[in-house]
């Protein structure tokens, strides 16, 4: 992976973490376009450049991330992401597997859009518009629906954010909760694949921390990569937030039904495996 396609990937998963149209999906139909190899420390990439988008979040709501005096708030993120650390854990080389399948990607799109269209009009009457009053339990359920989105295409930010809604969050507090939810859980999954997982080279099996300081391009690519990743979602996020209290859902879902139509094209075409 050179430099200039780093920051291309790094620039797609900062604009697309946060929408509800499938970071993962993008990230992994950019590689097979770009022609990256699918080698170890493009798989780690792919989700270690979340830290940058991890920090943006924190930058962003700072003040709610440091107030220490509402611990309530840090209890309901970790009821939330519980779900998603065990069926992670468990479903890790199954996950991997879909993370390689393009056709996956573009159904999983498709599939998307179609429930974005109509999902404003779902979850009526929301009665949930302040962070304190989330229950435990809204947590944990919200934590719940994020696991759909162990399915690349799917996206963690709509399924976490539908999730919200279901639970009757406004769309902004539903959206600003599965900004929050995305700190514990993509910095555990970041963990995982840098220091728990384990990697086959010819030189033994190695940690993905080592691949990734293995040589001087994967540790620029790496520093690079998250370094944009945070700047382009900070943007994103902004942008999203805005968007989403005055328009709802439908534009993203016509781009997913649109992408996915596209790929799945692509595919059957042979343009991408």
């Amino acid at each position: 992976m050179s430099i200039v396609q780093a920051i291309i990937i790094a620039i797609i998963e900062g604009l697309t973490e946060f929408l509800p149209v499938s970071s993962t999906g993008h990230m992994i139909i950019a590689s097979s376009l770009m022609g990256i190899s699918d080698s170890d420390f493009t798989k780690i990439f792919e989700i270690a450049i979340q830290l940058g988008a991890i920090l943006s979040v924190v930058v962003l709501y700072w003040r709610k991330f440091f107030d220490f005096s509402k611990w309530q708030f840090y209890v309901k993120l970790i009821i939330a992401v519980i779900p998603a650390l065990v069926l992670g854990k468990l479903l890790s080389d199954k996950i991997d597997e879909l993370l390689e399948s393009p056709t996956t990607v573009a159904i999983t799109l498709l599939l998307g859009g179609i429930v974005l269209l109509y999902v404003d009009r779902f979850f009526k009457n929301p009665t949930i518009a302040h962070d304190k009053d989330i229950t435990y339990k809204n947590a944990f359920i919200t934590g719940l629906w994020q696991c759909i989105a162990m399915i690349p295409g799917v996206s963690r930010s709509a399924a976490s954010i539908i999730g919200g809604m279901q639970q009757k969050l406004t769309r902004t507090l539903a959206a600003e909760f599965s900004f929050f939810l995305a700190v514990p859980t993509m910095f555990a999954a970041t963990a995982y694949k840098l220091f728990l997982k384990k990697y086959s080279t010819p030189q033994g099996e190695v940690k993905g921390v080592d691949i990734v300081f293995s040589n001087a391009a994967n540790t620029q690519a790496f520093i690079i990569g998250n370094v944009v990743a945070f700047i382009v979602a900070i943007l994103a996020i902004k942008f999203f937030i805005g968007y989403l209290q005055k328009h709802g859902f439908k534009l993203f879902g016509i781009y997913r039904i649109i992408a996915g139509a596209i790929l799945l094209i692509l595919v059957y075409a042979g343009y991408l495996k």
